[in-house]
């Protein structure tokens, strides 16, 4: 059943990924690859967020988790895409793009992993808190 999940849950994140990247075709003119950037940016952040924030609902089976985690935001996201979009910007000799590109996507994506994961806790402690009173 989990194999199953993830498999959906990636069909839909892979999409949801493909709809993002034709949004961003359709008035993104220049060399900075935003959709995927921000792809990636917010994916870090959803992970964040449900590493923290999901464990907390009892009712919620761990394979519904996994299948969120791996599978909807594991392919919503794309590392290899990010990559092969450095490798062209270093090839056409955009050089401060490509830097930029990388240090943002590095930076950015440490940074909302960390609001995600700190928003999840913060959620939890509080859940916790009201059920002990």
């Amino acid at each position: 059943m989990k194999y199953i999940l993830v498999g959906l849950a990636g069909i839909i994140g892979a999409s949801l990924r493909y709809l993002v990247g034709i949004y961003f075709n359709e008035w993104w003119f220049h060399d900075f690859p935003l959709a995927t950037f921000l792809t990636n940016i917010v994916g870090c952040f959803l992970l964040g967020w449900l590493t923290t924030s999901f464990p907390r609902f009892k009712s919620l089976p761990p394979y519904l988790i996994t299948a969120l985690g791996t599978g909807l935001i594991g392919s919503f996201t794309t590392f290899s895409t990010f990559s092969v979009e450095t490798v062209e910007l270093i090839q056409a000799s955009k050089w401060e793009i490509a830097a930029l590109y990388v240090l943002a996507s590095f930076w950015g994506g440490l940074t909302f992993s960390l609001l995600g994961y700190k928003l999840g806790s913060r959620k939890r402690q509080i859940t916790n808190e009201v059920r002990q009173k």
